[in-house]
């Protein structure tokens, strides 16, 4: 790597050039909408889940993974 007049040169992620903004968008759209897709995905299942065993989304047991420990049986 060569110094000009004694200053190194930044390594920044610019070294194919300034992004134009539609390039910018589409960069970070790729590099993050994974995660979003992800995310939605895992909510609909959820809720999907919840819906299908009767049980109340907003029910605090529920959210705080306290499991059913079913019928119980007599000795």
């Amino acid at each position: 790597m060569r110094h000009h007049r004694g200053v190194v040169p930044p390594l920044v992620p610019l070294h194919l050039g300034a992004l134009h903004p539609v390039e910018q968008a589409l960069t970070f759209l790729l590099a993050f909408g994974p995660f979003v897709v992800l995310g939605i995905v895992v909510v609909l299942r959820r809720r999907a889940d919840d819906a299908e065993e009767g049980q109340d989304p907003g029910d605090p047991d529920h959210l705080a993974g306290a499991a059913d420990p079913g019928p119980q049986r007599e000795r």
